[in-house]
């Protein structure tokens, strides 16, 4: 066996694992990735270290995509200050890719922040009317059983807040990769660091004319997860509640234009309205998604039940005039198409968080 042949195929395919994020922690990555290229056990010696999985990682990032990684890093980072100076009294300290410079697709920006309350963080992110979920994860570490607390922030870029107690904000933390001192930077000193790699921005002025941005796919999913408990008329819908038939008609959707976001969009959202208002679904749907969708997606959305119509051609004349002249004409007949194709009870279908998570890297990717 060739052992630098062998150990250059199970960093790429650790790398690969990573970078697609099939795995996020190196150890797993490299198991995974050295069982599959040797067929089973494989010899701790073929094992490549964390650094070099990492450098490979970036050669994805360079191979895939390009000179964007540094528009992303930017703004990312532009994302992590404004966070640091909300949470400014909680003395958080930037660590992980964003720092480092070594971001790729679906990195997130990653804070530890030092607090005895994890209401008063809490509630600063409320003030804001940013969406945010808490996570308690145990993790047995050197024979030891932790509770880490992390929050994580539905942003422009996903933030990770990971919370300790106020008078950890001087514990040293070792690093997976180096084994040394983990690098990390206080406000200021990330301050300094932008102002040296960004000499031409002006960071008050872009604290004045940015707010934080309400992240679209976290109000998505507010709107979807009540569908659940919605039942529908057996006889149109023996597949069950509305959740269950929106995420049938977005697998469809996904199916026939898995690029286009803004069809995608109204396959997921076009039922919303029935746990808001069940004799006017659309308009109430329409209403709550308000400014997080396109014209073109509230234009699906509006004329969905149109559809039916069409199907059993009940609809006048001057109706269907005015959406043939639509552009969009065909994709509202293709939606009808997969909102009555989304009725099979049984069917398998990604969960809510699979569907938003497909969304998201469309929009990163595609720029929608």
């Amino acid at each position: 066996m060739n052992t630098d042949k062998t150990r250059r195929q199970i960093t790429f395919e650790a790398a690969r694992l990573m970078y697609t994020r099939q795995e996020s922690e190196y150890y797993r990555a490299k198991m995974k990735a050295g069982r599959r290229i040797c067929r089973g056990w494989v010899k701790p010696s073929l094992l490549p270290s964390n650094t070099e999985i990492r450098d490979e990682i970036q050669r994805f990032v360079s191979l895939y995509e390009g000179d964007k990684r540094f528009d992303n890093l930017r703004d990312m980072r532009l994302t992590a200050w404004r966070m640091m100076r909300l949470l400014h009294r909680f003395k958080p300290k930037l660590i992980g890719s964003t720092l480092t410079g070594f971001v790729r697709r679906g990195s997130d920006v990653d804070l530890h922040l030092f607090s005895s309350s994890l209401e008063a963080i809490t509630g600063t992110l409320d003030e804001q009317g940013l969406f945010y979920d808490v996570e308690h994860k145990h993790v047995r570490k050197h024979g030891e059983d932790r509770i880490f607390t992390h929050v994580h922030v539905h942003e422009k870029f996903p933030v990770e807040l990971t919370c300790y107690a106020a008078n950890q904000s001087h514990v040293v933390f070792k690093s997976s990769i180096t084994g040394k001192a983990i690098e990390r930077a206080s406000l200021n000193e990330f301050e300094e660091l932008l102002k040296e790699k960004y000499p031409d921005l002006d960071l008050e002025e872009v604290l004045a004319a940015t707010d934080f941005e309400i992240d679209r796919f976290e109000l998505y999913r507010l709107l979807l997860i009540p569908l659940e408990n919605v039942e529908q008329s057996k006889k149109y819908h023996p597949e069950g509640d509305v959740l269950y038939h929106s995420l049938q008609v977005f697998d469809l959707a996904l199916e026939a234009q898995p690029y286009d976001e803004e069809f995608l969009l109204a396959a997921l959202l076009h039922d919303v309205g029935k746990a808001i208002d069940p004799l006017d679904h659309v308009n109430s749907g329409l209403e709550a998604l308000e400014g997080s969708i396109t014209p073109r997606t509230q234009w699906l959305i509006d004329n969905h039940m149109e559809t039916h119509k069409i199907q059993e051609r009940t609809l006048g004349a001057r109706a269907m005039r005015r959406l043939q002249l639509s552009p969009d004409y065909e994709d509202l007949i293709l939606l009808g198409e997969c909102d009555r194709g989304g009725r099979v009870p049984g069917a398998d279908v990604p969960d809510i968080d699979e569907t938003l998570d497909i969304l998201r890297e469309l929009s990163r990717t595609c720029g929608a």
